[in-house]
């Protein structure tokens, strides 16, 4: 392994930064893992032989390059912020990517905590499937200093294809949260559209294969077909839990800057209505089999009064 190669610190071993850390031992980079449930972090380096410390201190403290990958705010904060956290051990002239799924105002707080130990901070939340984090085809969003941002380049590309730079600290994970919005209102319009042409005689592998042959198409169309056409093999991407606390983070945003989000309000109904029926753990394709089952309420309309109608099979 060239010397040469920064050491990277990744802090929270998900579905997206355990290939991140394969991808990175791969190219040559030394690695420290520190995660909440440590079997997670034992997992990963009994395959890559990275190193498993026992906090996030100890992980920012062996590494110029900090990756921090986590499921919400709360997670967030505890890990920087703890006396054996990232920022008690964090190094002068480190870098911080902060690819978790936060909101801004998160990511603003954290900003001047992590300069004061001389270091900086890019919000750099990823876009894309696991499929495209093993083969390092990653989106970054970044916010933040672009100097900095040049600096770790070389680590980036071993993860991502495409970076984009919105300038200010905190407009990335504004962007993450844009593209997840979209995303997800695409999720819930594909399984109503999907149960509908079941409903109205098509089968649903055709329906779907037509889905993706038209204008409609897209990668997040793609890459969900198992899980929409065969639930019963369903892997899970994303759960519906995580997808309902990203839209109630849109939902906050959207509120603070007043824009209008009639989608995802509607989104956020559906949702809620399935995580009540005890859906959360589960794939957020599931949102087709809640549709099947005909237990949604539509807004506005009595439990009693909504459809119940069978699926019509050709």
């Amino acid at each position: 392994m060239s010397g040469a190669l920064p050491c990277v610190a990744v802090v929270g071993v998900g579905r997206l930064s355990r290939p991140m850390v394969v991808r990175l031992r791969r190219a040559g980079h030394g690695v420290t893992v520190s995660n909440r449930t440590r079997e997670r972090a034992l997992d990963v380096a009994a395959e890559t032989g990275a190193q498993v410390v026992n906090s996030p201190r100890e992980a920012a403290a062996s590494a110029g390059i900090v990756i921090v990958s986590l499921s919400d705010d709360q997670a967030v904060r505890e890990v920087y912020e703890a006396s054996d956290g990232l920022l008690a051990g964090l190094r002068p002239r480190a870098t911080v990517l902060e690819t978790s799924t936060i909101s801004p105002e998160t990511v603003l707080a954290l900003v001047p905590q992590v300069q004061e130990r001389g270091a900086v901070l890019l919000d750099a939340p990823v876009s894309g499937s696991v499929e495209l984090a093993t083969r390092g085809e990653l989106t970054v969003l970044a916010g933040g200093s672009k100097e900095a941002l040049d600096r770790v380049r070389p680590v980036i590309d071993v993860l991502a294809t495409r970076v984009l730079h919105f300038g200010d600290s905190g407009r990335g994970s504004v962007m993450k949260l844009a593209v997840n919005s979209l995303l997800l209102s695409m999720a819930t319009g594909l399984a109503e559209s999907l149960v509908l042409a079941e409903r109205a005689g098509v089968s649903r592998a055709d329906a779907y294969d037509a889905f993706t042959q038209s204008a409609a198409s897209s990668p997040f169309m793609l890459y969900n077909r198992t899980n929409f056409v065969r639930p019963q093999e369903a892997a899970t991407h994303m759960t519906l839990a995580l997808v309902a606390k990203d839209l109630a983070l849109v939902d906050a945003l959207a509120s603070s800057v007043g824009a209008p989000m009639a989608q995802m309000t509607a989104s956020r109904g559906l949702i809620a209505q399935a995580l009540a029926a005890g859906l959360g753990e589960q794939d957020g394709s599931v949102l087709a089999e809640f549709l099947r089952s005909g237990a949604v309420t539509p807004p506005g309309v009595p439990r009693a009064a909504s459809r119940t109608t069978r699926p019509h099979h050709p």
